[in-house]
């Protein structure tokens, strides 16, 4: 009887605000049919051995034990992937926050034109403008630059020598990383009550870090949470960043993700079996540290 309760009053909600969910049944219809479907094949699949021409074949934790006892190269991209995960992650979170504060502060015209200055690579193709300024000879803006300033003498690979294209990879990801999170911030910012720092300041605060602290974070805790969710997910995710500057794959796997790793077997060697067990594993390490993410900041939240 609860569950044709729950139907039942689910069914009048519907009904009672049809036009909003009318507004937003496009992009859920989309959502479904290409993200959640697509992520819920993908469980099964990664216990079997799929070539996309045969059926699949069950083959239990075989992928796994591939994954963790023979494949060298995935060994590899763990590490490359914490490196992305522990550097970018953490860093373009704190980037996030401070930027929304500062953009907040600003009057209402600059604010939208420096959201928008920020937000816009998270969005448009900056790959190109960023292998001119790693660009190897010395026509790169950045080894032009350095020769310029007698740092170098002889042009660097950036993008090509394994001791470097970690390192330019970190840099383009946290300059791209201002996207959904960062709005969440700035709108997170912009909802806040102003009668609370006047009440603050009647309190005993007496300055704007003070204010930060004690007002504006813990009443921004659900916007931090899902910048949160989405800088772990962006840092998990980071192989299109890597193959968009130094191709694939990347010299010596220096710069070889686990979702590069997924990418090769599931889009080059159509063994998509093992890319899902790949990328199940990838979901399992941003679901941990989205949990702890979630104690930190409160669950409730």
């Amino acid at each position: 009887m609860k569950i044709k309760e729950r139907i039942r009053s689910t069914w009048r909600e519907v009904k009672k605000n049809g036009s909003c969910y009318g507004m937003i049944a496009p992009f859920m219809i989309l959502f479904i049919v290409f993200t959640v479907i697509p992520v819920v094949m993908s469980l099964p699949i990664g216990f079997t051995d799929f070539d996309m021409v045969n059926p699949p074949e069950f083959v239990g934790l075989e992928n796994f034990e591939t994954l963790f006892l023979s494949d060298r190269t995935f060994i590899k991209s763990i590490r490359v992937t914490l490196i992305f995960a522990l550097v970018t992650g953490p860093l373009s979170y704190v980037l996030c926050f401070f930027l929304a504060w500062l953009i907040n502060e600003m009057p209402p015209k600059l604010r939208t034109v420096f959201t928008l200055i920020f937000y816009i690579p998270s969005m448009a193709n900056v790959y190109t403008v960023w292998q001119l300024i790693f660009s190897g000879d010395m026509n790169g803006y950045l080894n032009a630059v350095l020769i310029d300033l007698n740092i170098i003498t002889a042009p660097i690979q950036w993008l090509t020598d394994g001791r470097y294209v970690l390192g330019a990879s970190i840099v383009v990801q946290l300059w791209i990383s201002l996207g959904a999170g960062f709005l969440a911030l700035s709108a997170g910012f912009r909802s806040i009550d102003r009668t609370q720092y006047e009440a603050g300041a009647i309190e005993g605060i007496r300055n704007r870090w003070q204010e930060l602290v004690y007002i504006t974070i813990p009443s921004m805790k659900p916007q931090m949470l899902f910048a949160a969710v989405m800088q772990i997910v962006s840092s998990f995710t980071a192989g299109a960043v890597v193959q968009s500057l130094a191709g694939f794959p990347s010299t010596d796997y220096k710069a070889h993700t686990m979702m590069s790793h997924a990418y090769d077997y599931g889009w080059m060697r159509f063994e998509m079996g093992y890319a899902s067990a790949i990328c199940l594993v990838v979901f399992a390490a941003m679901y941990v540290c989205s949990r702890v993410i979630g104690r930190v900041l409160g669950e409730k939240e």
